[in-house]
């Protein structure tokens, strides 16, 4: 890349990529300790209430990084086709 090019700055994807990596950590950790991860996140995201992830792998620690409305905002956008 030459001095004199224009650098574009990408942050809100790289954040939408990096939620949709902690969503799918969170999803993983769940399952493996054998609960139903989606029923879980959802509660969470419902009530707000960390103790519906599980601590196994960090999980809660990590969802809590993300808003949750940002995170609903994302899951619509991903469902209706509008993801970037």
């Amino acid at each position: 890349m030459a001095l004199d090019e224009t650098m574009n700055f990408k942050l809100e994807k790289d954040k939408n990529l990096r939620t949709r990596e902690i969503l799918k950590e969170v999803y993983e950790a769940l399952q493996e300790k054998g609960y139903h991860p989606i029923n879980q996140i959802v509660g969470y995201i419902l009530s707000g209430d960390p103790t519906y992830i599980t601590s196994h792998k960090d999980a809660r620690n990590l969802i809590r990084q993300i808003e949750r409305d940002e995170l609903l905002e994302q899951m619509v956008k991903n469902y209706i086709g509008l993801e970037d």
